[in-house]
């Protein structure tokens, strides 16, 4: 394992923990204001009052858990592409060096397979570029306006 793949899974380990901290924050929200409920129903509403600054506290902690996970998972995307290109490019080098060796021959049996090598590697790269804009793109619906988000929670 190269030390950049060691970084990716560092990174993919670190965007895994930040969703686990915001879901335990979101539990820690319900408990806070289950805590509101009954302490307005005892009457004690400076209680209540603390109880629910606690709520917004755990609610705005899982929210900034939620928006830096996906920070981190778009910069492990962003590495997970460099890898995939890197590898890629290694592999279409030796394969463009099998087919000078191929065409010195002139084996045409070499060059269709080689020919048949490249566009395997060609419509890989292709699948893996289509991926990592498909996750790109998911990873930045977390920009939204803020209108439709206060209409949603409305």
């Amino acid at each position: 394992m190269s030390a950049i793949e060691k970084h990716l899974f560092n990174l993919k380990f670190a965007t895994k923990e930040l969703q686990r901290n915001s879901k335990k924050c979101d539990k820690e929200e319900k408990v806070e204001k289950s805590k509101v409920k009954k302490a307005i129903q005892k009457g004690n509403m400076e209680v209540a009052r603390i109880h629910a600054e606690n709520a917004i506290r755990q609610k705005n902690q899982s929210v900034n858990f939620l928006r830096m996970s996906a920070r981190v998972d778009a910069v492990a995307s962003r590495v997970q592409t460099a890898v995939t290109m890197k590898q890629v490019t290694k592999s279409m080098a030796g394969v463009v060096k099998s087919m000078d060796d191929a065409l010195r021959s002139m084996n045409l049996e070499k060059i269709t397979a080689l020919m048949d090598k490249f566009e395997h590697q060609f419509e890989t790269l292709d699948v893996q570029t289509a991926q990592m804009e498909d996750t790109m793109s998911s990873t930045t619906t977390l920009t939204m306006p803020q209108n439709q988000v206060e209409s949603l929670m409305h």
